[in-house]
Order: structure tokens, then C-alpha cells, then sequence
């Protein structure tokens, strides 16, 4: 009986191990559901209150689950070198703008253009988005944008290219990815960059206008 009970512990560890086999290309990120949790909820203080108006707000437009909570507040990946935050509630004159970003996410994913994906940096304060290089109008900090990695992500880049490409402009969907692999989506305008910030680098070009 112990072999038995031995044998069948050693086959849940198995089948425990192997969903996080499939995630290998996800990035580890310290900002995990449990961190999240003990920057929401200090000693001294109450939960903040500004997370629980945005979780109410999404919920009253149905987007409470497109992307998990702490997932859409992680700030910038240099937070820790930059002496800021982990997480960021972006200003609510500026949620209207998260509210486009979602919509356009949770469209995507609809169609299949993006499948599993995980958003490691959103809003940004202007001073953080500074210390971490970003452009200096970077809709992390003037509007909301997400920063994602994917599973695949020459697949999913291709796939969101097209998409930019034939549907963008509608969404007024701003696009870049870095040689790094990460993706950046925004809903403040339709254009596209490369790592130096100008279109000459973008991974995606504008398709060529139709002859007459």
C-alpha cells in the first residue's frame, strides 16, 4: 500500500508540473496574484480604495475578466531600479482610455488573433516612464497601454500584424514589438514603431495603397 500511495503521489506531482512546463516561454514575474494582494492591502492602511472604484468600474463594463486585476496594474518591469511601484492605478480621467485597451484585447482574443498571453507592464507615471526609457509620450503614461508577452511570439505577431494592417485604423490601435518579443498595444491613435520609437524599425508596415 505504501508503494501504491508513493507511486500515486509521484503521478500527481506529474500532472501538477506539466501545465507549467507548457508556460516556459511566459517570463517569472515577482508581481504575482500574492504580491499583488500585500500592495493592495498594507498593514497600516485599508484596501485601496482606488482599486476597488477601477474593479467596479470594469465590472460595470463587463471587462472585469479580460485581463486578470494584477496583471493590468503592474507598472514598469524597471520599477525596481526606477524606486516606484510594483503596481499603478492609472487616474480615472484616463480609465475611459483602459476601457478601449480591453475592449480591444478581449477582441482579439475573440477571434484568435491573440491566444494566451501575459500583460507585464501597463501604466506608467511620467517620471517612472522616464527612468524606464519610454517614449516621451508613451500612451503607458498619457492615455493606457499594455505591454504583453505570448507563448509564440513570431506567431502572434504575424497574426496581429494582419490585423493591424486590415483593422487598426477602426480601432485606432497603436502596435509595436521589440526584439525582446515583447508586444505593445494601445487604443491613443493608429501608427507603429520599432525600438528606437520611429516607424523606419517597425516590425509592421502599413499595406500598400490600392492603384486606382
Amino acid at each position: 500500500m505504501r508503494v501504491g500511495y508513493a507511486v500515486l503521489l509521484a503521478g500527481l506531482s506529474l500532472t501538477v508540473a506539466m501545465p507549467l512546463a507548457g508556460c516556459a516561454t511566459t517570463p517569472a514575474d515577482e508581481r504575482d496574484p500574492a504580491r499583488f494582494e500585500q500592495w493592495r492591502q498594507p498593514l497600516d492602511a485599508p484596501s485601496r480604495p482606488d482599486v476597488r472604484e477601477l474593479e467596479a468600474y470594469l465590472a460595470a463594463e463587463n471587462l472585469g475578466t479580460v485581463v486578470p486585476l494584477y496583471q493590468l496594474l503592474r507598472s514598469a518591469s524597471d520599477w525596481r531600479v526606477c524606486a516606484a511601484e510594483p503596481f499603478s492605478v492609472p487616474p480615472p480621467a484616463q480609465w475611459p482610455a483602459m476601457k478601449s485597451v480591453l475592449q480591444l484585447l478581449q477582441h482579439l482574443r475573440q477571434t484568435g488573433v491573440l491566444e494566451t498571453f501575459e500583460v507585464v507592464s501597463a501604466h506608467r507615471d511620467e517620471a517612472l516612464n522616464r527612468c524606464a526609457q519610454g517614449a516621451p509620450r508613451s500612451a503607458h503614461f498619457v492615455a493606457f497601454a499594455v505591454d504583453l508577452v505570448a507563448e509564440d511570439p513570431k506567431a502572434t505577431g504575424a497574426r496581429l500584424c494582419r490585423f493591424w494592417q486590415s483593422q487598426g485604423r477602426a480601432w485606432r490601435m497603436g502596435l509595436s514589438q521589440y526584439p525582446s518579443g515583447r508586444i505593445h498595444i494601445d487604443a491613443h491613435g493608429y501608427r507603429t514603431w520599432g525600438a528606437d520609437h520611429s516607424t523606419g524599425t517597425a516590425f509592421c508596415a502599413p499595406l500598400p495603397a490600392a492603384t486606382p
